[in-house]
């Protein structure tokens, strides 16, 4: 193990924890001198299972290589990922952690994989050090996966016991993803890492004196940002079944030939109320034409409508010059 020093803008060091010789040598020869050097990006992707501690290895290696790195550079959610690429400076670091989540389906890591894609050109453009924290590797985009990470972490458990890693090169990484894709599996034979190691789970944004204090306002933001995700979710959950529920109508409706006003009598002999105004948005809504009866029937609809509300103003107006 070899101590990391993060030091301030005048030289002195504000933190110190211990990091493995090979990463360390791999982060300064590889990392750091490709970003200042050689004027390119450079992307590490850091996965595993849930609390198993990829988070605080992220911030360790992010802030040895950027001592700038604070909160406000480690991001939940796509598009704060993208605020913070457009508002980043030369040569920073930016963790982009989706892991917190616990996300299981490819599915729900599209927008990260959209805007991964969508930032690739800024991303090189400005050199950034950009962590990709997330549960497996596997659910990343094949063209980032493949072709712009340089490296793979795997965090993994011994025995119940967080610290744990694997390091997986460029071409270890691609023959990884392309034999064990199928199966989501590490244990690939012929697919060895380049080295195995540990870390310690020490929390490393500010300083000896500030460090619990930030560690709170980490852990806030990210509860925040999973609230904010899981209602974001449930609304496009809710939205889809929706979108679901509006096409079988309309199948229906299209099978059968019966109008809207029918189809909402049949409805409800079966419990379900959906008006006939509500049908008639859903048709709109999806750019249909509509047959004459129900043209008829919404012109009737409308009428109805206008007199019920027309009767509900007399009586409002008769009950107010009662009250005088």
């Amino acid at each position: 193990m070899a101590r990391a020093h993060i030091k301030d803008k005048e030289g002195n060091v504000i933190q110190e924890f211990y990091m493995d010789d090979k990463l360390k040598r791999n982060l300064d020869e590889k990392v750091i001198k490709q970003i200042q050097s050689k004027d390119k990006d450079f992307v590490m992707v850091i996965d595993g299972r849930e609390g198993s501690g990829k988070s605080t290895l992220a911030m360790q290696i992010g802030k040895y290589v950027d001592p700038t790195l604070d909160l406000d550079k480690i991001v939940f959610s796509a598009a704060d990922f993208k605020e913070a690429v457009l508002k980043a400076k030369k040569g920073e670091c930016i963790i982009y952690d989706e892991a917190f989540t616990g996300f299981s389906s490819r599915s729900s890591l599209s927008p990260v994989n959209k805007v991964l894609v969508s930032l690739a050109m800024q991303m090189r453009q400005k050199n950034l050090f950009i962590i990709i924290v997330l549960p497996t590797i596997f659910m990343l985009d094949r063209y980032m996966a493949l072709f712009r990470t340089k490296v793979l972490l795997h965090v993994y458990e011994v025995k119940g016991n967080r610290g744990y890693f694997r390091q997986y090169n460029s071409s270890k990484k691609k023959y990884l993803i392309l034999m064990g894709r199928k199966t989501m599996s590490y244990n690939i034979r012929g697919t060895r890492p380049g080295f195995a190691a540990r870390f310690y789970g020490k929390f490393v944004l500010g300083t000896d004196e500030t460090n619990e204090k930030l560690e709170r306002a980490y852990r806030r933001k990210k509860e925040d940002s999973l609230d904010e995700s899981e209602q974001t979710n449930s609304n496009q959950q809710v939205d889809k079944l929706l979108d679901q529920r509006n096409r079988m109508i309309i199948l229906f409706k299209e099978m059968t030939g019966v109008s809207y006003r029918k189809l909402s009598i049949l409805l409800k002999r079966h419990g379900i109320t959906l008006h006939f105004d509500t049908m008639n948005k859903i048709y709109q809504k999806l750019g249909l034409d509509f047959i004459k009866e129900d043209q008829d029937d919404l012109m009737q609809y409308q009428k109805e409508m206008t007199k019920e509300k027309k009767d509900y103003i007399e009586e409002v107006s008769k009950a107010r010059l009662k009250d005088v």
